[in-house]
């Protein structure tokens, strides 16, 4: 007599209780479906003015103060954060201002920072005339609007785009030559290492440009070439002297920097 085991029979049932057979693989549970998003969590994507009119169209007084009392918290957060917004621009500045303006800069913490994590300072060096300079000092530029708690200074002098990113005082990243494209490759890298600020709430033009752009950032075959440079590496301590590349041509630069 021949027996599958997979079958579900009585008599396999009583091969299995006398340990004939193996116990039954346990049926793996049904997944729980996605829990709603809270009314917090909906209200995120919603912007000033649609979140007033939510809360006069709503059905009771109890989602009425709900909605309010978000919306009073995103003022409160945004006005805090409009406190904490220094800067904003690119500040150019010469190689005789770096300590003061990068390395030092760095360590100052802001009022309500009880870590004490100290201030992202990105130092842009380029030339002008360059187009991958004049390509990336425009997103320096942009990410400069966007993230205004975090200091941009721009120092001319080099061929290729260098960057050299500050806190509390410490190199975090060195990058020479960069070679992306786009700026929100360059924007990803700044907030994987701490240098950028995210706001406490997304503006909601940044959440249509974060919609409109997630497409494009993943169409290429090669993904991994998404944060691609001649050289990257971060540090745990700054180096006296920072270099480039050894070759020279029309494209790079015999980059010497001293700290």
């Amino acid at each position: 007599m021949t027996v599958n085991p997979d079958e579900d029979t009585e008599f396999n049932d009583a091969l299995r209780k006398h340990g004939i057979l193996p116990p039954r693989p346990k049926t793996p549970p049904t997944p729980s479906p996605p829990s709603s998003p809270t009314l917090e969590e909906a209200l995120e994507d919603f912007d000033e003015a649609e979140l007033l009119e939510l809360a006069e169209d709503a059905h009771d007084e109890e989602t009425e103060h709900l909605i309010a009392q978000y919306h009073q918290r995103r003022l409160d957060d945004e006005r805090n954060e409009r406190k904490r917004a220094c800067f904003g621009r690119v500040y150019p500045i010469s190689r005789e201002d770096y300590t003061r303006e990068v390395t030092d800069a760095s360590k100052f913490n802001e009022a309500d920072d009880e870590k004490e994590r100290g201030t992202g300072v990105v130092c842009f060096l380029y030339k002008d005339g360059i187009p991958r300079s004049d390509r990336a000092f425009t997103h320096i530029r942009t990410l400069a609007e966007r993230y205004p708690r975090t200091k941009f200074v721009s120092i001319v002098g080099v061929k290729l785009p260098v960057f050299l990113m500050y806190r509390k005082g410490e190199v975090r990243i060195q990058i020479f030559a960069w070679g992306a494209d786009r700026e929100r490759q360059l924007e990803a890298l700044l907030l994987v290492m701490d240098i950028i600020d995210p706001p406490e709430h997304k503006r909601a033009e940044d959440r249509r440009r974060n919609s409109d752009d997630e497409d494009d950032d993943y169409d290429d075959d090669d993904r991994s070439s998404n944060m691609q440079s001649a050289g990257a590496f971060t540090n745990t301590k700054s180096q006296k002297n920072i270099r480039g590349p050894a070759k020279k041509d029309d494209d790079s630069s015999d980059f010497e920097f001293d700290l």
